[in-house]
């Protein structure tokens, strides 16, 4: 097969091997597509993976080629949850599988889908409805954190609801958000295509603050009566976006920190001082609850997305969201560092880059 294949920190080359033959428990998998995460831009060019050579990708999908503990699985289109639990952690008894003290992860500790084959466990294969194309499906990964996310706190359909950030998760949230049926969303964002693709979504124009040409906090103090934010989801991952996030919560209000750290996250005094005399609540939140065939639409995530998918392509919803309208490029295999340049340089305008393999 084709693979590409990380060396070390900005080596990554694109070359001929053997597929993998799928061990007990595993299935092999021809990989149909792929996103392009911004986590494997900073793997590949700034910090390495865990384990290398290493071929990275986390967001893919395919089918089934061969399964030997489940041969009725052969020729099923699947996705795939990326992260391989242990099992046998605390958190993992406790089916917090996302929070594995000891977990494998599909594309950074072990080989993942920028390949033409990828061998997956079993227990990861996300059958697809007929109706949920491969590019779907290989943002499946991506749309069930914003799930996640938005499922840390509950929300009230009086709450005035923050987005700051319109990259993959931030879009993906507005989705989610605006489809379980709260409306006082108001975003902060700093890119044309992003919020282009928001107005596009239907979204109204005059929810969005531009920080290249307005005050985020004026903005929000406006748009709220001077209140400020019930629920603010911070999804950039900068200080400075932090301690935003914090100033403009509501008393009482709730941050959700969703974006990975840029850099240490540090608070000036008083901005601490306002967490504790308003008494915000400030939650983290981490990858994608996943149970398998254990799980429901309320308790797993990717089971809630793929419901939500479906009622959206079906019209049982009278949102119409297609994910795939948030695919800005789509390249070949061969031209992943066409792709990770883009992000990488900020070249040209993109949302999500994606990979068909076959």
């Amino acid at each position: 097969m084709r693979a590409q294949i990380l060396y070390g920190i900005g080596n990554l080359k694109y070359v001929e091997m053997e597929a993998p033959s799928p061990r007990p428990g595993e299935a092999l998998v021809k990989v149909a597509a792929s996103g392009i995460c911004g986590s494997d831009v900073s793997r590949i060019y700034k910090t390495g993976a865990h384990n290398m050579p290493l071929i990275p990708g986390h967001e893919f999908s395919g089918v089934v080629e061969r399964c030997p503990d489940k041969p009725s699985l052969e020729g099923k289109r699947v996705g795939v949850f990326p992260l391989i639990p242990c099992k046998s952690c605390p958190q993992c008894k406790e089916k917090h599988y996302e929070m594995c003290q000891s977990y494998d992860y599909l594309g950074s500790r072990r080989d993942g889908g920028f390949a033409e084959y990828v061998s997956v466990p079993v227990w990861n294969l996300v059958e697809l409805p007929e109706e949920i194309s491969f590019e779907e499906a290989a943002m499946l990964e991506p749309m069930s954190v914003a799930v996640h996310a938005m499922r840390r706190f509950y929300l009230d359909k009086k709450d005035d609801i923050v987005i700051c950030g319109l990259g993959t998760i931030g879009l993906f949230l507005a989705m989610f958000i605006s489809d379980a049926g709260y409306d006082r969303l108001w975003f902060v964002a700093n890119k044309d295509v992003q919020m282009s693709k928001l107005i596009n979504m239907g979204f109204p124009e005059n929810h969005i603050c531009d920080v290249r040409y307005g005050d985020p906090y004026r903005f929000i103090m406006d748009k709220t009566g001077g209140k400020g934010a019930d629920v603010y989801f911070e999804a950039v991952g900068r200080p400075e976006n932090y301690e935003q996030a914090i100033r403009c919560a509501a008393p009482m209000g709730k941050v959700v920190l969703v974006g990975n750290p840029a850099a240490d996250m540090n608070l000036s005094k008083d901005t601490y001082w306002k967490i504790l005399r308003n008494q915000i609540d400030i939650t983290g939140t981490w990858n994608s609850s996943y149970l398998g065939d254990e799980g429901t639409s309320c308790t797993d995530d990717w089971k809630y997305v793929l419901e939500r998918l479906r009622a959206w392509k079906d019209g049982s919803s009278e949102n119409g969201f297609s994910p795939e309208d948030l695919i800005t490029h789509r390249l070949s295999l061969s031209e992943i560092p066409t792709g990770l340049d883009i992000m990488k340089r900020k070249s040209e305008d993109y949302i999500k880059i994606m990979i068909n393999a076959g």
